[in-house]
């Protein structure tokens, strides 16, 4: 299927590793045009050398802090006409409720609510003036169905698709569409980091605390960056104009919902 998105310029935060790279390679793969971040400049750098190899798009790096406004500067200023935003960023750390004071919950709004709202202000007026945009964000499926340890997350990005939910239906007539991709477990380095906190606590072995995550998931296992990146570019597809606001899961069948 051609998605219809070939020559198009995607921004894609978080992107040298994990889901967020798992997006800009399916986006590179249908023939777009990348500008990548992440703040190790040579992990970056590696993972944008190897779309370029395999895709022949055009790859543009910026090592940066996209938490930071200083960061945003940077990666915008190398991106001045983007069609498709993927924000994206590593979670906060896990915890308990009793654990978290004011500091730890701005620094978690920061990373996972605000700067994604603030890369959809500065990118968003830009493709209504054009006529067409795509924006996901990767949130969590924790704003389905909170995770207890996971509390800084569940509350930031709450926060986000609450601004989505209405922002979206506000720009969808000038054919920009907003959704969320909510990743339940897929096979990352914030999984890993998850399981070694599982292994640390309850003293069992990587192998024993993976199998039971998995036995949580009906799919049986976790998910792959591959299936999410997919998923993240028929998003961003032309068959996607009539998706507006929507909090889709990619979880397994892990939230169990009726809706």
């Amino acid at each position: 299927m051609d998605l219809g998105i070939s020559g198009k310029t995607a921004l894609v935060t978080a992107s040298s590793k994990g889901l967020g790279f798992g997006c800009a390679q399916a986006l590179a793969r249908e023939g777009v045009n990348l500008v990548m971040n992440g703040r190790s400049a040579d992990v970056l750098e590696r993972a944008a050398e190897s779309l370029r190899a395999e895709t022949g798009v055009s790859v543009t790096a910026v090592a940066a802090d996209v938490t930071t406004e200083a960061g945003r500067d940077k990666l915008l200023a190398a991106a001045p006409q983007v069609d498709i935003l993927v924000t994206n960023a590593g979670g906060p750390p896990p915890g308990m409720w009793k654990d978290w004071n004011r500091d730890d919950f701005i620094a978690a709004f920061d990373a996972n609510m605000l700067t994604p709202i603030s890369l959809i202000q500065a990118t968003v007026p830009g493709m209504m003036d054009r006529g067409w945009g795509r924006v996901v964000n990767i949130p969590s499926q924790s704003v389905k169905a909170p995770i207890p340890v996971l509390g800084l997350s569940n509350t930031a990005r709450t926060g986000l698709t609450g601004f989505v939910a209405g922002t979206a239906r506000q720009v969808a007539d000038a054919g920009v569409t907003i959704n969320n991709l909510l990743p339940g477990l897929h096979d990352t380095d914030r999984a890993k980091s998850l399981d070694e906190g599982v292994v640390k606590a309850q003293g069992i072995t990587m192998d024993a605390a993976r199998a039971a995550r998995m036995a949580t998931i009906p799919a049986g296992r976790y998910g792959t960056v591959e299936e999410f990146g997919a998923t993240c570019a028929f998003l961003c597809s032309q068959f996607a104009g009539f998706i507006v606001g929507q909090n889709v899961l990619l979880d397994g069948g892990g939230v169990n919902a009726t809706i």
